[in-house]
């Protein structure tokens, strides 16, 4: 049965930056208990090069962060495979590994998983300390709709 790696972004104490974090554990409660033990639920936090091996040990990944499209309204965005924005993760840190470089180090291995689907939302307040927005709160429940629907549809794929 295919590996399906889940992988939450973001980080908690900045507000909307936390949406990737809150997302995947929306996710996992709703439906853990439900899918095969094959899919993992990851809060990646802001671990960088740590989440590496998640990333090339999947043969899906689906990964929620907050992003910021170039022209945006306030939605929940999915992108999938080649659609996948060139640059996706803006960083917290200057020493922290963004999800565009992880992903390029992956193809480089040639460990990039068959199939990657990016979920995410336009952060409102990044304040510190401030909790999710009541504005992106309101889109966590169609994005984690989103995940599930991907999920479900990698899982009855089947290998050729």
């Amino acid at each position: 049965m295919k590996q399906i790696n889940v992988l939450g972004l973001g980080n908690i104490l900045f507000g909307d930056e936390g949406f990737g974090v809150e997302a995947v554990r929306m996710l996992e409660k709703e439906c853990a208990a439900e899918l095969p033990e094959t899919v993992h639920f990851i809060d990646g936090g802001t671990q960088g090069i740590y989440l590496l091996d998640y990333i090339e040990s999947a043969e899906a990944l689906l990964i929620y962060d907050a992003i910021i499209p170039v022209e945006f309204d306030q939605q929940v965005y999915v992108y999938r495979n080649r659609e996948l924005p060139t640059f996706i993760h803006r960083k917290m840190s200057s020493h922290q590994m963004g999800l565009s470089e992880l992903l390029s180090v992956a193809r480089l291995h040639d460990k990039l998983p068959e199939e990657i689907a990016l979920i995410g939302v336009p952060p409102g307040e990044l304040d510190l300390g401030s909790g999710i927005s009541p504005a992106v709160q309101d889109l966590l429940d169609h994005s984690v709709a989103e995940g599930k629907k991907i999920i479900e549809e990698w899982l009855t794929i089947q290998p050729e």
